[in-house]
């Protein structure tokens, strides 16, 4: 049984954050050095964006968790540290500094930075900063969530307790992420915690297969980052015995996560840069899982529909000319469309044709600050949900001077 928690990344056993400002952003009132550590070595698993510009924090990480261990994570905000000359040098040294203040190997730090591309990254504020880090730590999983942010408006953390082998284990999550939200693994980061004693093969195929139905089916504006990545630690501290197998407890773990990850997705894209609304697309009916998820996803990143979606327009037309280019195999004949809030249901098209509604009831509707898409297809049992927000003149604002 699942139960929501408060803590964040300090929920489960043993792990203790903290966030300062060390200076790499300007503004001095923002923390923008983030640190979560496990008092023991843990077992890692990260999941990585495939665009093939990456930051170099990401191959750093990549290789120190090779091994499937890690005990520390860093991360900067307010610079990407992506295509910089020395961007290797500086996410290595970063670990050394930490790993020699806390007294670990280096190789167990997985780094991360958040922030402007192609701009140069000064290490000083980062080493002056790494010991007021380390001595400030303790239960500040909303101090480190503040660390890793940069045009989010809102913090994003979640924790919940769940039982695998007869013991009491929890789970916590941060995130950032606002623009460049189009993850193809993954365009934010996600950092998650657990004292759940998992195996780092079991972990990592958890992960993996998670975020193809969580951070994957995110979109705020169709743009995928270089930077960004979802990792896990699992100290085993919950005292529960390994989970090596697919067996009932890795199922606990899986509904666990996903849990984590669902609330954290919507919380990415209900913050999306300038958004309005939260819009939740929800498909049935499709052949397949796979056709359901392209169309989700199709609707989600129509800059028409989200528009209409910010001026509270019914234009349920938008919906079908997405469904119609999304490549996928539907019979368009077959298509329904409504339109739920807190304010009721709506149905704006039946069997691929409109039918007769309430502009009035629909405009109330589309009003509120949540709003879902339900999309039946008529082919089958195929069901998935995507998430994304409305576009707004706000957005085009924060992205035309978002460099200076």
């Amino acid at each position: 049984m699942l139960k929501e928690i408060q803590g964040g990344i300090c929920a489960a056993k043993g792990f203790t954050a903290n966030g300062v400002h060390c200076g790499v952003r300007k503004n001095k009132t923002k923390r923008d050095l983030a640190l979560i550590y496990s008092e023991t070595l843990a077992s890692a698993a990260a999941v990585y964006t495939k665009n093939l510009v990456k930051g170099a924090p990401l191959t750093v990480t990549k290789n120190h968790i090779a091994n499937g261990k890690a005990q520390a994570v860093i991360c900067n905000s307010g610079n990407a540290n992506t295509c910089n000359a020395n961007g290797i040098e500086i996410a290595e040294e970063t670990c050394k500094l930490l790993g020699k203040e806390l007294g670990i190997n280096p190789t167990d730090v997985i780094v991360a930075s958040t922030g402007v591309i192609g701009q140069p990254l000064d290490i000083t504020p980062i080493a002056n900063g790494i010991a007021p880090l380390v001595s400030g730590l303790g239960a500040h999983s909303d101090f480190a969530c503040e660390g890793i942010m940069t045009t989010d408006i809102k913090p994003k953390e979640i924790a919940f307790e769940f039982t695998a082998g007869g013991k009491t284990c929890r789970i916590g999550g941060i995130a950032k992420g606002s623009g460049m939200i189009h993850p193809n693994m993954a365009t934010m980061l996600v950092f998650v915690t657990t004292d759940c004693n998992i195996s780092v093969e079991m972990l990592q195929k958890a992960l993996s297969k998670d975020v193809e139905d969580s951070f994957n089916m995110v979109s705020v504006d169709g743009d995928t980052s270089t930077n960004d990545m979802v990792s896990v630690l699992a100290n085993g501290l919950a005292g529960n015995e390994e989970i090596t197998t697919e067996n009932a407890d890795f199922k606990a773990f899986q509904e666990a996560l996903s849990a984590v990850t669902t609330y954290l997705c919507r919380m990415i894209a209900g913050d999306g840069e300038g958004a309005t609304k939260l819009l939740e697309c929800k498909v049935c009916g499709a052949k397949d899982t796979a056709t359901a998820k392209i169309v989700a996803k199709s609707v989600i990143c129509s800059s028409l529909f989200k528009a209409a979606m910010f001026g509270a327009d019914a234009n349920w037309g938008r919906v079908l000319c997405a469904i119609g280019y999304s490549g996928a195999d539907v019979d368009v004949n077959k298509v329904g469309v409504s339109f739920r809030s807190k304010k009721g249901t709506i149905t704006v098209c039946e069997n691929g044709a409109g039918v007769p509604f309430s502009e009035e009831k629909a405009k109330e509707i589309l009003l509120e600050n949540e709003i879902e898409v339900l999309i039946t297809l008529g082919d089958g049992n195929g069901k998935a949900t995507a998430w994304g927000c409305d576009l707004t003149y706000d957005y085009v604002k924060i992205n035309g001077d978002y460099r200076t």
